[in-house]
């Protein structure tokens, strides 16, 4: 028989350490940014920087290191960095690093599934102007690259990435202090970075379409709202949300995301209900509903 009377009540669960800002990074300028054909000789992966890539990423850590310090405000902050495994991006990192004291890098990863979207192996210059051209007709998002991927198979592997994310977040797997700020910063590519924004604000695929790529080592800072929510109009402007190619609605939901309380849910949103539906039965109780089958049992 066991022994109830020792049992000891389970512990409470550790309360949630969320980061203050998520910093979303793309590589600086790479060769084949410059010169398409250098996809023919030189696999994806191992594209380099050029020398005013280089240059950009420096220039972004110090951009970097002076939002997440605000300014030289905050005296506890450290940074955390997830990075492509791509050459560009790791290079890109390498620089950004330059900007940051090593007493306040927690660690880095190398992480996977936030590379660039698979177009394939090498790639044939003039094919692949074909292929771009039949992708803006077909869409940006379902389209899969032959051999490669669409942005629909990179937006399943950065859902993945998400999870493991939060559970870093949840097992203190980031082994942050709890008296510390901490600064996510992810070193990504393009595409990786309109997807990662899209599955974690929920946008639809027709919102994807529309937003702009980011330029070479530009960045999006996601930061806490005084109500707990990550938002992009805590640090970037109307003007700037609307560059990038966000709706007056979406800029609309940034900006209740800045003062909402998480885990609150924005009635107002619409393409969370109304773009679904043309109307709604009036009434429950069947008043002008010409038929209803819901309740009928299988």
């Amino acid at each position: 028989m066991v022994d109830y009377s020792h049992h000891q009540p389970s512990p409470r669960p550790r309360e949630r350490l969320l980061p203050k800002r998520i910093i979303l990074v793309r590589h600086g300028e790479s060769a084949g940014n410059i010169d398409g054909t250098a996809y023919t000789t030189t696999p994806d992966n191992k594209i380099p920087l050029t020398p005013q890539g280089i240059d950009q990423a420096k220039r972004a850590g110090s951009r970097i290191c002076h939002v997440v310090s605000d300014g030289g405000a905050s005296s506890n902050w450290k940074v955390y960095f997830y990075v492509s495994p791509y050459l560009r991006t790791r290079t890109t990192l390498r620089e950004i690093g330059r900007a940051f004291p090593k007493n306040r890098v927690i660690g880095a990863r190398e992480e996977c599934r936030i590379r660039e979207q698979d177009f394939g192996n090498f790639q044939v210059a003039e094919r692949m102007k074909v292929i771009k051209e039949t992708r803006e007709r077909f869409g940006r998002f379902f389209y899969r690259f032959p051999e490669g991927e669409s942005a629909a198979d990179v937006y399943d592997r950065v859902s993945s990435f998400l999870e493991s994310l939060w559970r870093d977040i949840d097992m203190n797997r980031l082994h942050q202090d709890p008296s510390d700020e901490l600064n996510l910063i992810i070193v990504s590519h393009g595409l990786a970075i309109r997807v990662f924004l899209t599955k974690w604000f929920k946008w639809t695929v027709e919102q994807f379409e529309y937003l702009n790529n980011l330029g070479n080592s530009e960045f999006r800072v996601m930061q806490l709202g005084i109500g707990g929510d990550y938002s992009l109009a805590v640090h970037h402007t109307d003007e700037e949300m609307q560059q990038w190619g966000l709706s007056p609605d979406m800029i609309a939901d940034q900006r209740w995301r800045a003062h909402a309380a998480r885990g609150d849910w924005n009635e107002k949103c619409p393409w969370y209900l109304d773009t679904f539906f043309d109307q709604f039965a009036e009434s429950e109780d069947g008043d002008n509903v010409e038929s209803c089958d819901c309740g009928t049992p299988l």
